[in-house]
C-alpha cells in the first residue's frame, strides 16, 4: 500500500514537466504583455524614472534614489543601498508598462521604509538563499555519487536539501512581497492620477503577467523539493 509521501511524490513527479513548460510560458508572456504596452503612452507624458522620483517625494521618502540599469526588465529596488534601479527600457520610457514596472519598484521602496514584515524576512533569507542555490544541487549529486548508504553521503544529501528547501522558502516569501508591491503601485497611481482607468488596467497586466512568473518558480522549486526528498526516502527505504 502507498505511503502518504508516496502519493505526493508521483504527484509532483507527474506535474513537474507541466510546471516547467508553464514557466517559460509565463515568461514568454511577461515580455509580450511589456511590448505590447510599452508603444501606448501615458496622457502624464512622465518617464518612468520622474514617476519614481514623484511617488517617492510623496510618500515622504527622501533617502532612495532613481538610478539606470543595464538589461532588458532588470528593474528592482536594493535595500542596501535604497535605490530605485530601473532597466534601459524603462528610465525614459513614458510608456504605461514602463511606468507601471517603475510604481511596482517603488512599492518596494516604501516597503521598506515602512517595515513592511515579508519583506524584511526575504531580505534576512536573501543571503542563505544565495549560498544554497548554488551549493545545493552539487551537494546532492556528490551525496549520491557517494551513495545513501554511506555517512558522508547521507549528510551531504541532507545539507543539500536543506540548502534547496531554504531557496524555496526564499520563493514563498518572495510572493507576498511583490504582491503587495503591485497593489501599492495601482493605489500611488491611481491617488496621483499619474495614470488614467484605463492606462491603470494596461499597467496591472504587465505586473500581473510578471507576478505569475514569481509563482510559477516557486512551483518548480517546491516540486522539484519534493521529488528530491522523495528519491532519497526511496533509496534509503
Amino acid at each position: 500500500m502507498l505511503q502518504t509521501f508516496d502519493i505526493v511524490y508521483y504527484i509532483a513527479s507527474a506535474l513537474l514537466l507541466p510546471m516547467i513548460i508553464y514557466s517559460f510560458y509565463v515568461s514568454y508572456k511577461v515580455n509580450k504583455t511589456f511590448r505590447d504596452f510599452a508603444g501606448v503612452f501615458s496622457h502624464s507624458g512622465l518617464t518612468a524614472a520622474e514617476v519614481a522620483q514623484s511617488m517617492l517625494e510623496r510618500a515622504g521618502i527622501n533617502d532612495v534614489s532613481v538610478e539606470r540599469v543595464n538589461g532588458n526588465l532588470t528593474d528592482h529596488y536594493n535595500p542596501k543601498d535604497k535605490t530605485v534601479y530601473l532597466s534601459d527600457s524603462v528610465y525614459t520610457s513614458s510608456s504605461v508598462a514602463a511606468i507601471g514596472v517603475a510604481a511596482h519598484e517603488t512599492g518596494h521602496a516604501v516597503q521598506h521604509s515602512t517595515g513592511y514584515a515579508p519583506l524584511k524576512i526575504r531580505t534576512a533569507i536573501v543571503p542563505f538563499a544565495n549560498v544554497g542555490s548554488r551549493l545545493a544541487i552539487p551537494l546532492i549529486i556528490v551525496g549520491a555519487v557517494l551513495g545513501v548508504s554511506t555517512l558522508a553521503g547521507i549528510y551531504l544529501v541532507y545539507v543539500g536539501i536543506a540548502f534547496y528547501a531554504l531557496t524555496t522558502l526564499f520563493m514563498l516569501v518572495t510572493l507576498p512581497v511583490e504582491f503587495n508591491a503591485s497593489r501599492r503601485a495601482k493605489k500611488m497611481l491611481y491617488e496621483t492620477g499619474i495614470l488614467q482607468r484605463d492606462e491603470i488596467d494596461m499597467a496591472d497586466a504587465v505586473l500581473s503577467a510578471a507576478a505569475k512568473t514569481y509563482v510559477a518558480s516557486f512551483a518548480v522549486s517546491l516540486l522539484y523539493l519534493i521529488r528530491f526528498m522523495g528519491i532519497f526516502l526511496r533509496r534509503r527505504r
